[in-house]
């Protein structure tokens, strides 16, 4: 079996055999072997094969879990008799999702920071080490970008254990190809059709565990009972498909743009429908978060990003790495099963618009 992992603009053949799995560069003059990094259990050639592994971020000492989703279809939206139900959560309709794998938790500073911080760099530097195969791309898209943040962006909520917040939706695509390069797997965000799905976990109630909402607070952080902050992933119950904090803690970034009408601008998308990004803003984020009601944290629910979420910060011009206000936004991560090739990532999955450009010039904050 094989496929292609595109990382950093370089086109790389990916080749599983024998149950090894290396990456070849693809070049002309040549193919270049390029190890991936073994890990158990990460590599199917079939939904039957799929099962949940541990990913590692190599030279950091961190890891992170990834679960099978089984391929299915779904009624995506909530319908219209559904209790605190907002406009745009419809039309509901059939949906048909691909396998995938998602991380079981949204993603920690333990995880993000590697990247965000350049960890693994230092820690090359210091101990020697020789950098991997894997380092000298996962670098290109680390060495500074994103740039330093002006202020300690958990806001003293906590970090080791806490999910990372405050990120643009750019800077979290960013990470999701810097994070493929670490690994030689294709990580991106999911698509808000595969979140919905994946929080559903086969239910068609208003919580991923019924209806009843004062079941809630076995499954989610929220503003009832948070203290004003977030709260370590993976402490409450899980919903049906081991997926934790789907409900509450912070909202997730998917890929999708937002449409106050809903889904009618993509209704004959009924195959992993994805509303790719014309704008900066609004796009969704899922999930709700510490600081929302209980109806926000419902599995249809729909956010949405504003240019208040970067309010307050001072630079000149704001940064496309950082969201200051938005200290109840994260990400989880997905792994399709079935990679998909150049051209479509490049038309379908990696596309956003306005392109995200860094400042330049002698204010440039850029690490070396």
């Amino acid at each position: 079996m094989q496929g292609i992992l595109t990382v950093y603009g370089t086109r790389f053949l990916a080749l599983w055999s024998l149950g090894k799995v290396v990456l070849s560069l693809a070049a002309s003059a040549g193919a270049q072997e390029i190890p991936l990094l073994e890990v158990a259990n990460s590599v199917a050639s079939s939904e039957a094969e799929m099962q949940p592994y541990t990913e590692v971020v190599e030279q950091a000492d961190v890891t992170f879990d990834m679960l099978p989703i089984p391929g299915g279809k779904f009624l995506m939206g909530s319908p219209e008799d559904e209790e605190d139900r907002n406009e745009d959560e419809g039309p509901q309709r059939e949906v048909e999702i691909s396998p995938f794998w998602m991380a079981k938790t949204e993603i920690t500073w333990d995880v993000y920071d590697v990247w965000m911080s350049d960890l693994d760099v230092f820690r090359r530097k210091i101990l020697k080490i020789e950098s991997s195969p894997r380092d000298v791309f996962a670098d290109k898209l680390q060495i500074s970008q994103p740039t330093k943040p002006y202020t300690d962006m958990t806001f003293g909520m906590g970090k080791r254990g806490y999910p990372a917040v405050c990120m643009t939706q750019h800077a979290a695509r960013t990470f999701c190809k810097w994070l493929s390069a670490k690994t030689g797997r294709y990580y991106r965000l999911p698509t808000e059709a595969e979140w919905e799905y994946a929080c559903r976990a086969g239910t068609k109630t208003a919580y991923s565990f019924g209806d009843d909402v004062d079941e809630l607070e076995d499954y989610a952080w929220f503003f009832d009972n948070t203290d004003d902050g977030y709260e370590k992933v993976g402490k409450k119950k899980p919903n049906p498909w081991g997926l934790h904090d789907m409900h509450g803690n912070v909202a997730e970034w998917v890929l999708d743009q937002y449409d106050e009408a809903g889904y009618e601008a993509v209704l004959t998308q009924t195959v992993d429908p994805l509303a790719i990004p014309k704008t900066l803003y609004p796009r969704v984020v899922r999930g709700g978060g510490w600081d929302q009601f209980p109806e926000n944290c419902r599995s249809a629910a729909r956010g949405n990003s504003t240019e208040d979420w970067i309010k307050q910060d001072p630079q000149i011009p704001k940064s496309i790495w950082y969201l200051t206000d938005a200290l109840h936004v994260g990400l989880r991560v997905v792994r399709p099963l079935d990679e998909p090739d150049e051209d479509e990532k490049a038309g379908k999955w990696e596309k956003s618009e306005p392109v995200q450009v860094e400042r330049v010039g002698p204010k440039a904050d850029i690490r070396t």
